[in-house]
């Protein structure tokens, strides 16, 4: 016995006790369904995507929290290879975003203007090489780091992942 969704479920709503239902079906071994059993334990969690009445649940489809989280935004930076380093980079990776010198290639006595934030998602552009990678920041500091981002003058740093 598994979950199905039995009415639509927007992204971030809420999942209430109406809103999945226990069927019985055959289940390829490919395919990864929530056990009815846990019906109780997912009313009040969060879909972290569409559900459609009549699709069978998947824990990624579930979430306890959605990002970005309350007083977070989520900023999209896209990088070439020389502005990131070589090593993969995984959701919750802590990162730094610094702005590098000018085109004239100017350098100050002044510290480089840098905003930590946390790794959310990556995604690599076959046709141009770039990557973009999409950071939580607080509220605050979106603005600044988008802005920042749109003139190709950052680069990522990938702090220690042991902490």
């Amino acid at each position: 016995m598994v979950l199905v969704v039995s009415s639509d479920i927007k992204r971030g709503e809420t999942i209430e006790a109406g809103d999945l239902s226990v069927v019985r079906v055959s289940v390829d071994p490919a395919l990864t369904p929530v056990p009815g059993s846990r019906k109780a334990e997912l009313e009040g969690s969060r879909a972290a995507v569409d559900l459609w009445a009549g699709t069978l649940l998947t824990e990624q489809a579930v979430a306890d929290n959605l990002v970005p989280g309350e007083g977070e935004s989520l900023v999209g930076i896209s990088l070439t290879p020389a502005q990131m380093p070589a090593e993969r980079l995984y959701g919750g990776d802590v990162v730094r975003i610094v702005t590098t010198p000018g085109d004239q290639g100017e350098i100050t006595d002044k510290e480089p203007v840098t905003i930590e934030a946390t790794v959310v998602g990556v995604n690599r552009g076959e046709e141009t090489g770039e990557t973009v990678v999409d950071v939580a920041v607080p509220e605050a500091e979106a603005a600044e780091l988008a802005a920042r981002a749109a003139t190709g003058r950052v680069a990522l740093v990938l702090d220690a992942r042991e902490r």
